[in-house]
């Protein structure tokens, strides 16, 4: 989830900066300090960092330093009791704000629609790790969907258990992205290692989508493919296109984030890596050890805010360790992720 209020009420002052129009430092530091809830909102929590995959484009691949593990269910539980899902009221309002100023139909079907008309109101269960590989998942579902909370995360199609994945989709998950970047298993293994695939992930696929229509499940089963600029990228993803045409998914090209990791800065798409960064004041990343982290591109826990297992989110988020890093954010305090390894702009970058 992110803190649609905040977004909505940061847009023209946005706007304006984005433009190139001068501000004084403290007078926005002082806006986005007003703007931001200062009840918590969590974009996600990453339930677990196990993952099996070697891809060539994630840090986790040759980065990653620390100890994989797996959210306990009661921190996971004590988090999910903290928040509030959006009412129907609320989510109605910010769908139109996001048609009036972004120009984005709600039933439209691309990488943009879906981080501003399904990303906010989601509870996104994934970080630096494949959710499938969480044992407990289906029970977490089961807990944010009697909660009102819509879930979704995204997953490595090879890991499919198809009985596993019914009863989490019986327990209500609301999206389940599967990440697929070739129809040619010698290109998906080589873009994202051995034990990827793409025909026995093919089939598994086809297997939920039987078991969806069966059941009637409400999950909207996602297929995406990263734009990594391959010289064949438009023709593999109509191939993936292809394979998928006449079938009840919802599928778009997504532009590669963490560009920094392979020093290869091509662009992007994404409304999202476009604008600065606004993680600071509209959401907090809870990581699978339970430690509050500035978001879920911290794959090495660097900068920690606060323990969800011994403190309230309220308290972290509006305690003196996030008020020290949304200062860092105007200062573009040198030697830490978000000056280093990253691809947003820093509002400190914007203002004077």
């Amino acid at each position: 989830m992110i803190d649609i209020h905040f977004y909505m009420k940061v847009y023209e002052l946005k706007k304006r900066i984005m433009a190139g129009e001068k501000f004084d430092k403290e007078f926005i530091f002082q806006q986005l300090d007003e703007y931001r809830s200062k009840e918590p909102v969590v974009y996600n929590i990453e339930t677990t960092n196990a993952c099996n995959m070697k891809c060539e484009m994630c840090p986790r691949t040759t980065m990653m330093t620390r100890k994989v593990e797996r959210l306990d269910s009661k921190t996971f539980e004590k988090i999910i009791d903290e928040l509030r899902p959006y009412s129907l009221e609320e989510w109605d309002e910010w769908q139109g704000f996001v048609e009036k100023n972004y120009k984005i139909d709600r039933n439209a079907m691309s990488e943009n629609h879906y981080f501003l008309h399904v990303i906010p109101k989601v509870f996104q269960l994934h970080g630096y790790g494949d959710p499938l590989l969480d044992t407990e998942m289906s029970n977490r579902v089961k807990q944010l969907t009697e909660r009102g909370f819509s879930s979704y995360f995204s997953c490595n199609p090879a890991n499919i258990d198809v009985e596993r994945n019914i009863e989490i989709f019986r327990n209500g998950l609301g999206y389940i992205k599967y990440s697929i970047e070739s129809v040619d298993d010698f290109l998906h293994k080589k873009i994202r290692g051995e034990a990827s695939n793409f025909e026995a992930s093919f089939q598994k696929i086809l297997q939920m989508l039987e078991a969806k229509k069966k059941y009637k499940f409400d999950t909207k089963i996602v297929i995406t493919m990263l734009d990594l600029k391959r010289d064949n990228q438009d023709e593999e993803f109509r191939k993936l296109r292809k394979a998928f045409d006449g079938l009840d998914v919802y599928i778009y090209l997504k532009s590669q984030d963490q560009q920094w990791y392979q020093d290869k800065y091509e662009g992007t798409n994404s409304i999202h890596w476009t604008e600065f960064c606004q993680f600071p004041w509209s959401s907090m990343t809870i990581k699978s050890n339970g430690e509050a982290a500035m978001c879920v591109e911290d794959f090495n826990n660097e900068i920690i805010l606060g323990d969800a297992k011994t403190e309230s989110l309220y308290d972290i988020w509006n305690g003196e360790k996030y008020a020290r890093f949304r200062r860092d954010q105007f200062e573009l305090k040198k030697g830490i992720k978000c000056t280093g390894q990253c691809d947003m702009k820093l509002i400190g970058s914007l203002v004077q």
